[in-house]
């Protein structure tokens, strides 16, 4: 069963206290962006918009931005925990102004908001989502950081307090990143 936005931004909330809300968006992007490349399934039900500050769970922040009360988490599953845990290790130094920087050079954001311009939906696609964080981990797997540890770690029975070695988890490593798209 895939769980709601609302249990994965609650998750991200106990383990950032006071996270502002563009930078939880953004990591609730980049956690359903892994998980799908590596679970092949979504982290969460609701749809990933390409809005101008860069991908957003748009009817959670509408929802928030209108007051209404949150519903009552759901227990998450042990991998939908290390999507969480592998999307702060991986993105969790950054600003949530960096995250949108870093968005607005992605191919899902990029080419949603190039429909949008033309009329049409501002949502991403799951398949776009998808198979842009599979080339992103191909590309990372070149860099030296293992593609089957980063499975079995996203997919382990226990939550992992330590990425796999060789991932960029360092503010400088992936603002680095942001300055060579």
């Amino acid at each position: 069963m895939t769980v709601s936005a609302h249990d994965i931004a609650a998750e991200l909330r106990r383990r950032l206290p006071g996270v502002g809300k563009k930078k939880l968006h953004k990591l609730l992007y980049y956690a359903h962006g892994h998980h799908l490349a590596d679970l092949g399934t979504p982290l969460f039900s609701e749809n990933v918009r390409a809005w101008r500050m860069g991908p957003v769970v748009g009817s959670l922040w509408q929802e928030e931005d209108r007051g209404e009360p949150a519903p009552e988490p759901h227990e998450l599953s042990e991998a939908e925990l290390n999507s969480i845990g592998y999307a702060i290790s991986r993105y969790g130094n950054l600003t949530g102004n960096d995250l949108e920087r870093f968005s607005h050079t992605e191919e899902p954001w990029i080419v949603s908001r190039q429909s949008y311009a033309e009329g049409g939906s501002d949502r991403i696609n799951n398949d776009l989502i998808r198979d842009f964080f599979r080339r992103i981990d191909e590309d990372d797997d070149e860099a030296g950081a293992p593609r089957e540890v980063i499975r079995e770690w996203l997919s382990a029975t226990r939550p992992s307090a330590n990425p796999p070695s060789g991932t960029p988890t360092s503010r400088e490593a992936l603002v680095a990143r942001l300055s060579v798209a």
